[in-house]
């Protein structure tokens, strides 16, 4: 059958299929309806031409840009994207909350971290920096809180806001109060547990001891001595001759000048007195030729401590420690709130004799005794001088502990770099060991920021811009956000709180935001 040349040239091209062929015979197959097409949405822009579109005014270029690649090791990465090569931590210690890059659980566990190989910590001490209100306490109490499975307790050594107040007491707690006209007094020359088993030592086991308190004696009286100022710019100076002072005495007055076997507890009150009537065995001791040489050359160093004694502080560090602290409890916390209206000066001298009080409790410690030691408002402390300073970077270097048997976790709260750097002027020894206290703690959690403390961070971190640009953006958006920094790895952190701890942890914060 002669055929159409459409059709030859249909069937040369692209052959029949089954209903072609039936319909040449005669047949038709039913046919389905096609769909009706569905109506596209209206696109809102057009994609241009990978050479920009042939028209003025839109990028057309003649020829395709040539792609660049790149190639750079996992230690090289961070220079462009800081968090890419951070290495997942172990699931060990409080869960925190949730690693928003990995999408994974965050765990904190600073001990554990130290004794790892491949997390570059080598301290546990933890700084945290965020402007008030944006969850850094919330931070603070849930670590404490979460740790405390794990067989840590929390020492709260000063705590001008009563923040930790309701923690306290939902583990059945109620924290100490001092202030003035209340009866809790702290002796922060106690030896503490130093003071007791003396029968027991040795002359050199005595000896080591011995050293051990006065040493930590003279850095508390340091401190005290050197937050006192003259005039407006000048501080009382503490010198070898003061030091020497000081250590004659407080050897009188234990009895280790008369050669005790048991050491004496004494106090500030004594200290003050012994300086105001001399004996002539201290006049000796400290090579004065007459009991009036000795009075005009101590002169400053005796109204320095008589501040104490007699000033503002009254009544509160000026005699022996009543109070009984159950070292076995979760939580222990001093409140210092009753001292608000006294001026910062003095609640920093507070926090200065509070942590010597502590440090003297805490050293010795039993084989296995771990304590997290939140420090509030750091900045109160460390501005009394660079003998206060001192004092805070000893406790930073000690808090891994002695001969393998506990340790702490300085927990140091505070609000921005320049808290550090404003404790003494530009370049001076103060100054330096503040910025160099950042050195001693290998874990930093940076909180929300403006954008020029921000910055103030990268100039003392080295941060770069995409993790400044998260301090100041994506960590002001929500209480708990924060830049964690683990040794030279960086992770991006958001705390995660059960709504009951919500209502214990920031009680506080709230009324804070609201004035």
């Amino acid at each position: 059958m002669p055929t159409s040349p459409q059709r030859t040239l249909r069937s040369a091209k692209t052959g029949r299929d089954m209903a072609a062929l039936l319909a040449d015979f005669g047949h038709d197959l039913p046919r389905t309806p096609a769909p009706a097409r569905e109506a596209k949405e209206p696109r809102s822009f057009t994609y241009a031409p990978r050479r920009g579109a042939a028209r003025p005014g839109r990028g057309w270029a003649p020829a395709k840009a040539p792609a660049q690649a790149w190639r750079m090791t996992s230690d090289q990465a961070p220079v462009l994207w800081p968090f890419i090569s951070a290495p997942a931590l172990p699931p060990t210690g409080a869960q925190m909350g949730v690693d928003q890059l990995s999408g994974g659980s965050f765990y904190c566990d600073p001990f554990g971290w130290v004794l790892r190989e491949d997390v570059t910590a080598t301290n546990p001490n933890i700084f945290a920096f965020a402007k008030p209100g944006t969850g850094k306490s919330g931070t603070t109490k849930a670590f404490c809180n979460r740790m405390m499975p794990f067989g840590y307790r929390t020492l709260v050594l000063g705590d001008p806001k009563d923040e930790y107040e309701s923690l306290c007491r939902a583990h059945g707690v109620e924290p100490f109060v001092i202030g003035p006209g209340l009866p809790a007094r702290i002796n922060p020359l106690a030896m503490g547990p130093l003071g007791h088993g003396w029968e027991k030592l040795s002359a050199t086991q005595a000896q080591q001891r011995t050293t051990i308190i006065f040493k930590r004696w003279l850095v508390l009286v340091r401190g005290l001595v050197g937050s006192m100022k003259i005039d407006d710019q000048t501080r009382v100076p503490f010198g070898p001759d003061e030091s020497d002072v000081v250590r004659n005495a407080l050897a009188i007055l234990t009895g280790y000048a008369a050669g005790n076997s048991t050491l004496r507890e004494t106090t500030i009150p004594q200290l003050w007195e012994l300086l105001r009537n001399p004996s002539e065995d201290l006049v000796k001791a400290c090579e004065y030729g007459t009991r009036r040489q000795f009075l005009d050359e101590t002169r400053l160093l005796r109204n320095a401590l008589g501040e104490l004694v007699t000033g503002t502080l009254a009544g509160l560090f000026d005699d022996f420690t009543n109070i009984e602290v159950d070292w076995r409890a979760p939580i222990q916390s001093f409140s210092l709130s009753r001292l608000d209206g006294l001026g910062e000066e003095a609640v920093g001298i507070a926090l200065l004799c509070m942590n010597s009080w502590g440090r003297g409790l805490r050293e010795i410690a039993e084989p296995g005794d771990l304590r997290i030691v939140v420090r509030d408002e750091v900045w109160k402390q460390m501005r009394l001088g660079v003998a206060a300073v001192m004092s805070f970077d000893a406790d930073l270097r000690l808090s891994r502990g002695m001969a393998g048997k506990g340790g702490d976790i300085q927990f140091a709260n505070l609000h921005k770099p320049s808290d550090l750097l404003s404790v003494g002027d530009a370049g001076s020894q103060a100054a330096m060991i503040a910025k160099d206290l950042l050195d001693l703690a290998d874990i930093k959690i940076l909180g929300a920021q403006k954008p020029r403390v921000a910055r103030e961070l990268d100039s003392m971190l080295g941060l770069g811009p995409i993790a400044q640009d998260l301090v100041s953006g994506w960590a002001m958006q929500d209480k708990g956000r924060a830049l964690w920094c683990i040794g030279d790895a960086t992770y991006k952190v958001q705390t995660v709180l059960h709504p009951l701890e919500r209502e214990l942890y920031y009680t506080n914060e709230a009324i804070e935001t609201a004035g």
